[in-house]
């Protein structure tokens, strides 16, 4: 196995995840290469189904083992809100900003000490053998109360970890890519690819 497909257009993530592997000797593929595979709805209720689903139907596509994952920012105050929808949390169509914007607003008021929160990221591996791997990272911390920092994406400037005085995205990326829920969950993804990496 010297080619894996990560179920993605997202440069962002492709970028984290080919630091993360950088040592597997793999060649990580985005969506970007393989143009006629369509979107796929990300309708399940959980992180982990819609991981699974997003691998298995990728892999259906194309024939290449398939990686996917799916990331999800719990708010303790609003129920683990956003949750599955942290994507889309603005609407369908929402960026990095309107998301973390729509998160303020309805946070704006609530204290520090109310507003703490987990990321999760779940990933899922289909393999040519048929095999389903999964695997998870969580960091918990607090969602501040303006953005801070320039880097990252997504929440990284309203989320600061535990044990930590910055954001994600004031963070270099070299220390993200060592202490965030996606690396976390990577370095997990990591080992189990590195047996099939072996075993070929």
């Amino acid at each position: 196995m010297n080619r894996i497909l990560l179920a993605t257009h997202n440069k962002d993530k492709a970028k984290e995840f080919r630091s993360i592997f950088s040592d597997l000797g793999i060649e990580l593929l985005t969506l970007d290469a393989f143009p006629l595979v369509g979107p796929v709805e990300e309708d399940a209720p959980t992180l982990e189904e819609n991981a699974l689903k997003k691998a298995t139907e990728v892999f259906r596509q194309t024939g290449v083992p398939s990686l996917a994952d799916d990331t999800g920012l719990e708010v303790r105050y609003l129920n683990d809100a956003p949750g599955v929808y942290s994507s889309r949390y603005a609407g369908p169509r929402a960026s990095y900003a309107d998301n973390v914007h729509k998160l303020l607003r309805v946070l704006r008021g609530v204290p520090p000490r109310r507003r703490g929160a987990r990321f999760r990221a779940v990933l899922a591996f289909v393999p040519a053998d048929g095999n389903e791997e999964l695997v998870e990272g969580t960091v918990g911390g607090v969602i501040t109360e303006s953005p801070h920092g320039n880097g990252g994406f997504g929440y990284d400037p309203i989320f600061r970890p535990n044990g930590h005085s910055k954001t994600y995205a004031e963070m270099e990326i070299e220390i993200k890519n060592q202490i965030s829920h996606r690396a976390l969950a990577g370095r997990k993804m990591a080992e189990v690819l590195r047996k099939y990496v072996k075993g070929r």
